[in-house]
């Protein structure tokens, strides 16, 4: 347990991986310190407020779950093991709605404290059924769940009002760290914001804002014989410039989130095989979110021609060679089953192939609103990949149908502060990145109910909160498939609730003689680091 230090704000593999995974099995060795950089702010450490890869990269590696991706096999969502759990993950009983999670014997906090299944409890507690005030931006995913039990130090129970395919992915979520129910208890529900006392393979040794976060190998860890690495030390370096510096000059050897090809391209031209790389597509979309409590914003016909003045197509051509952006799609991550063809995205607005033809109806529907000469500010994040490349093309886009528009670009901790909290903003930038690949959860970020939109329409969109119970309730694959379309048709065509932009595409960079990590559909996954080893 660690005080925060003043100053800080408050089916199949779907991931394809090169370089690295082709290297031959070694034998682990023991020691070293992994240094590795981080392109963000943290603004708490608490998983279950968070959504930014600025604390879990730093921050995870303390914690454990109730389960996990297989470190081994990270690029398929459906290979899950347990981590606190114990044995293979639940069958549901009970027709689909009893779920029983044995929980292992032996694991410690790091405050010496033993773990049990009440700590599981009030932990699940926390994030499905938060108390008021209480920050809990993943209790849409558990929507199902009707209750939590544990009949004893060792057995967990949640029992579902209607059986849900998303609940087990759900569980593997890398946010939803395992916390003590005595400092919930003693401290209160907020107390994990500046505080730190887990589970992990590393207990927390420093924080220095701005600067770094350093852990050291816990040695009462649960998976026997890890982690590898003495320690880590996770350093701050917000620019790009500053991150492919360090990886070039060894100071860092991985920054996990990814790099644009540009850095890739560069890094090993200058350092050859030194340089190991592994890149797949990214479950992780950036959005341009409108505040529809804004006056101008307000109004559908608005946001529609913003939607419809973003040529994604052309954009995709144009921001791959710089970005970390890549492939068009919808609200589903592409490439998955319930994902939109390319003959199904066509027919959406913002996706016609005629660009033209988009931007005309754009300027009707504003001349329609009385907003022919509209202004406005795009709240961006200081975060240059991707979204000040991406923001800045947007409004090149809404520029060829008339629109005026400054961007304001802020602190991480000022961007979720003005979505979150102020409101205050007119559209900002926004990224639905999730982690285990589950559509029918993901897309719960489009619901005005769930604490990750901001686009302020909670209450305002009943029609929709229905269709996705239809869909989420659906056991029949095409029926299911049908009403992902649905769902997409309303929110992109109809209401223009959030403007999509493209899916990101991960290219990890690093140093040859980190071993044992793989890539994911995700650059919150896998990042334990209790599988990493280093070959010097």
């Amino acid at each position: 347990m660690k005080h925060l230090r003043a100053g800080i704000a408050a089916g199949g593999a779907l991931a394809v991986a090169i370089g690295a995974l082709s290297e031959p099995a070694l034998a682990q060795k023991k020691g070293g310190t992994l240094n590795f950089v981080v392109g963000s702010k943290i603004p708490s450490y608490d998983g279950h407020a968070e959504s930014t890869f600025g604390m879990i990269h730093p921050i995870r590696p303390f914690y454990s779950l109730m389960m996990r991706v297989n470190p081994e096999n990270p690029g398929d969502p459906t290979d899950l093991v347990c981590d606190i759990c114990e044995g293979k993950p639940p069958t549901a009983t009970d027709g689909g709605k009893t779920y029983t999670f044995k929980i292992r014997t032996g694991v410690e906090f790091h405050d010496g404290t033993k773990l049990t299944a009440h700590d599981v409890v009030a932990t699940f507690q926390k994030i499905i059924f938060p108390p008021a005030g209480v920050r809990s931006i993943r209790k849409a995913y558990f929507l199902s769940v009707a209750s939590i039990t544990a009949p004893d130090d060792t057995t967990v129970v949640f029992k579902l009002k209607r059986p849900d395919s998303t609940f087990i992915p759900s569980m593997a979520m890398p946010f939803s760290f395992i916390y003590s129910k005595k400092d919930i208890d003693t401290h209160g529900p907020a107390w994990h914001q500046k505080n730190i006392n887990g589970t992990g393979a590393f207990s927390f040794v420093e924080h220095q804002p701005g600067a770094f976060v350093s852990g050291k190998r816990f040695d009462k860890y649960h998976h026997k014989g890890k982690p590898y690495l003495d320690g880590f030390r996770a350093i701050a370096a917000p620019k790009l410039a500053t991150r492919v510096l360090a990886i070039e000059s060894d100071r860092a050897s991985i920054e996990f989130r990814g790099f644009p090809p540009k850095s890739r391209d560069d890094l090993k031209k200058v350092l050859g095989d030194k340089i190991a790389v592994q890149e797949g597509d990214w479950n992780c979309g950036l959005f341009l979110t409108p505040n529809h409590k804004a006056k101008a914003i307000s109004d559908v016909r608005v946001r529609r021609a913003l939607n419809l003045g973003l040529d994604r197509w052309g954009g995709s051509k144009y921001l791959t060679r710089i970005a970390i952006v890549k492939t068009v799609g919808g609200i589903v991550y592409p490439g998955h089953p319930l994902a939109a063809n390319k003959a199904e995205l066509e027919k959406l607005e913002g996706y016609w192939p005629d660009i033209k033809k988009s931007r005309a109806l754009a300027r009707k529907l504003l001349k329609e609103a009385g907003h022919e000469n509209l202004e406005f500010t795009l709240t961006n994040r200081s975060v240059d990949q991707p979204y000040k490349l991406v923001g800045t093309w947007a409004i090149d886009q809404w520029r060829k149908i008339g629109v005026k528009v400054k961007q304001d670009v802020v602190t991480t901790s000022v961007w979720y502060d003005r979505l979150r909290k102020s409101k205050k903003y007119d559209v900002s930038t926004d990224a639905n990145c999730q982690s285990v690949v589950s559509p029918v959860a993901d897309v719960t970020k489009w619901l005005g109910s769930a604490g990750s939109n901001y686009a302020n329409y909670k209450g305002g969109d009943d029609a929709l909160e229905a269709l996705y119970k239809d869909m989420a309730a659906q056991t029949d694959a095409a029926k299911q498939r049908q009403l992902m379309r649905d769902i997409e048709t309303h929110v992109i065509s109809k209401q223009a609730h959030m403007m999509t932009t493209l899916w990101w595409r991960r290219i990890s960079v690093y140093r040859s003689y980190v071993k044992g990590w793989k890539t994911s559909p995700s650059h919150y996954l896998n990042q334990h680091l209790d599988q990493i080893w280093l070959d010097k």
